[in-house]
């Protein structure tokens, strides 16, 4: 049995995290950040490296520290209302366009009626739901978790209110965000591997696929019959 192949043996249920997992959200996201922040090009390093250290990490986290640490002042309600908004504008009509994940889709009918799929990510929980509702992928999951709420809360509370033991849920993420929260409850992992976080996953030696389509395979050999 491969490593994936054990991965899925004796799930209870799967929680994906969204942009960058379900679809190819992830660069829009990144993009995104560095064109808010255009106007002040000595941080854009500094954004950059925050913010891919901080996938999947609610976009308010990352105001707050562009606001606090970079351009030194206090963060204010106004800054969260301004900033949210107009990265709301950036992002939203592209995520609404964009493919899916290579072999999500598929991943998440060949699991349906199999094992339980969840959504835990850090895109707002009003805009999350507007997203999954007109891609039509509301059918798909079981719940669609997003912000304030974080992973760990995410994974805790499902956890407790299904009664399922951690090493019987697996989380699929594209972040260091992911992997620690399904760390800090003991729920199983699966990286989707990218460029830009390649080098973490090697260091910590987690089982990674380059996208979802080997999934198929693997979970269809998992199921029982």
């Amino acid at each position: 049995m491969t490593k994936l192949e054990q991965l899925f043996h004796g799930l209870r249920a799967v929680v994906f995290d969204f942009d960058g997992v379900i679809l190819e959200s992830g660069n829009i996201k990144t993009e995104a950040f560095l064109e808010l922040f255009a106007d002040w090009p000595e941080h854009r390093e500094a954004v950059l490296a925050f913010h891919l250290a901080n996938l999947g990490v609610s976009r308010y986290v990352k105001f707050r520290y562009v606001v606090e640490a970079l351009w030194q002042r206090p963060y204010t309600p106004q800054d969260e209302r301004e900033l949210g908004a107009a990265f709301e504008g950036l992002v939203l009509e592209k995520v609404l366009r964009c493919p899916f994940v290579p072999g999500a889709a598929e991943t998440l009918a060949a699991i349906q009626g199999w094992l339980p799929a969840f959504v835990a990510s850090g895109t707002p929980q009003t805009e999350l739901d507007f997203i999954v509702n007109e891609r039509d992928l509301h059918g798909r999951f079981r719940e669609v978790w997003g912000t304030p709420c974080t992973k760990p809360e995410i994974l805790q509370d499902i956890l407790q209110r299904y009664g399922w033991q951690p090493d019987e849920v697996l989380m699929v993420g594209d972040g260091l965000s992911d992997y620690q929260a399904a760390q800090a409850v003991g729920t199983r992992f699966l990286a989707r591997l990218t460029p830009e976080q390649q080098a973490e996953w090697d260091k910590l030696g987690v089982v990674g696929v380059a996208d979802l389509m080997g999934l198929v395979e693997v979970v269809g050999g998992a199921r029982p019959c």
